[in-house]
């Protein structure tokens, strides 16, 4: 594991801590307070500390060595996980919407100053994560997912205190419902997106973000490249991108096969984060011998004693 690596691992270790403190702290007060709503940010406290999970996780399985059964390592747990995390919570919040819907109807008195003690607890230990993570948010794109989701918690326990507050001097215990209602619907989005990612990863998809058009005219632009062709571009986790492709080369550069390869994999590292690469060099124009090559036997029987007739 490269210096980076060890940073943003310590760094995600504290933001997983504060997270699942803030779980177990908003599922006790949510049902101490008797707040929907806060049960329901729990809900969604516990997706993102799946997502902090992953990204960790990620960095670790990127630490492991290939083997001859796993060439691409164990990078595709990842994906698995995310899946079967992605129906877990779709099941919560279906859960959080059918209690929600019942409490709208027959709203229930909530004790207002545990569950605003508890929210702004929580508002807190969500801040404190995304300080910790903000330094590589835009260095890595597994970060910066990790940081969006601790951001939207933050945000969702913001709904929770102005309903807090809303519900204590005002006493309409319906925002209670309407909030977790909300926050539910928020879980149900970023479960179904999850689910969306893994299978579009599963079924060898295009990265998003990414346009095969665009590549394509990228490496048409380095000098020396004339066209390419059998262009496929897959992601083998949501970090690590992959391409094969043709790349039909000017017969003029057949003698810099090696340069021109590197440029091709720099400029696909660096514009695209693509860094696993199978590319073919082909120069149709380069051999411009007969369609039949005479074949001598005389030259085989050399080859085959490893000495050559005058």
């Amino acid at each position: 594991m490269s210096y980076i690596d060890h940073i943003i691992s310590r760094r995600l270790i504290f933001a997983i801590t504060l997270t699942a403190i803030t779980l177990v702290v908003e599922v006790i007060g949510g049902i101490w307070s008797n707040s929907l709503a806060l049960l329901s940010d729990a809900g969604h406290v516990f997706l993102d500390l799946f997502a902090l999970l992953l990204s960790l996780g990620a960095i670790k399985l990127a630490a492991q060595p290939a083997t001859e059964r796993h060439s691409y390592g164990w990078h595709r747990a990842e994906v698995l996980a995310s899946l079967v995390n992605g129906l877990t919570v779709l099941l919560m919040a279906g859960g959080i919407l059918y209690e929600g819907s019942k409490r709208l109807i027959a709203p229930e008195a909530v004790q207002t100053v545990p569950m605003l003690v508890v929210a702004v607890l929580g508002l807190i230990a969500n801040l404190l994560a995304a300080k910790g993570l903000h330094g590589h948010a835009h260095d890595d794109l597994n970060v910066r997912s990790a940081f969006l989701h601790v951001l939207g918690d933050a945000a969702a326990s913001v709904g929770v205190i102005a309903g807090a507050v809303l519900m204590r001097f005002t006493g309409w215990y319906q925002a209670d419902p309407l909030i977790s209602i909300a926050i539910g619907l928020l879980i149900l989005v970023g479960s179904v997106r999850l689910m969306r990612e893994a299978l579009h990863i599963l079924m060898e998809g295009v990265p998003r973000g990414l346009s095969v058009e665009q590549v394509a005219e990228r490496i048409r632009g380095i000098a020396g490249v004339a066209d390419v062709h059998h262009l496929n571009i897959w992601a083998v986790c949501s970090h690590i991108f992959a391409l094969s492709a043709h790349v039909e080369i000017v017969a003029e550069y057949d003698g810099q096969r090696s340069q021109l390869l590197n440029s091709i994999e720099h400029q696909l590292r660096h514009d695209f984060h693509i860094t696993h690469t199978t590319i073919q060099l082909d120069c149709s124009t380069c051999n411009n011998g007969p369609l039949i090559k005479e074949l001598s036997h005389t030259e085989r029987k050399a080859a085959c004693c490893g000495h050559e007739h005058g």
